[in-house]
């Protein structure tokens, strides 16, 4: 069951290139109340994403090695093309460089595997809230623009 502050469980989407490791956090985070897709390589979360899943994902959690396109690069691409989607990135590689370069891309946060799946959980919980307040403020943003064209 999901305990976390929004209403809404969040819909994760996990990239790692290891899929024992996507398999096994997948099912602790769905025993947990979310919904969870995953991605074995960045293309592939790239074309979830681009058809037409950036609305249906709240958060992205991305491993940040990966053969071909790493998660650094993935991250700016997702951040280009899905600005409102958070991105936590998920390493057991982590360097202060690569963190710092992760956050300055975008990344919600970046985190060391393994993780206790509660800390993991909590920071998806924190990325939604950001990502669906940013989303309200473009909706009144676009609502105030409308009521102005018609004159209110």
């Amino acid at each position: 069951m999901y305990k976390g502050t929004t209403l809404v469980p969040p819909s994760v989407l996990l990239v790692d290139d290891e899929a024992g490791f996507l398999e096994a956090l997948s099912r602790r985070m769905e025993k947990r109340g979310l919904t969870v897709s995953t991605a074995l390589s960045g293309a592939e979360a790239l074309k979830k994403l681009s058809s037409g899943g950036a609305s249906n994902f709240d958060v992205v959690i991305l491993d940040v090695k990966m053969p071909g396109m790493d998660g650094l690069e993935t991250l700016s691409k997702i951040k280009h093309d899905h600005p409102n989607v958070e991105v936590i990135m998920l390493t057991g590689h982590a360097t202060v460089e690569n963190a710092i370069e992760g956050m300055k891309a975008g990344a919600f946060d970046y985190l060391m595997k393994p993780c206790a799946i509660d800390l993991l959980v909590m920071k998806v919980d924190r990325a939604v809230i950001k990502k669906r307040e940013h989303e309200g403020k473009i909706l009144e943003a676009r609502a105030q623009m409308i009521a102005l064209k018609k004159g209110y």
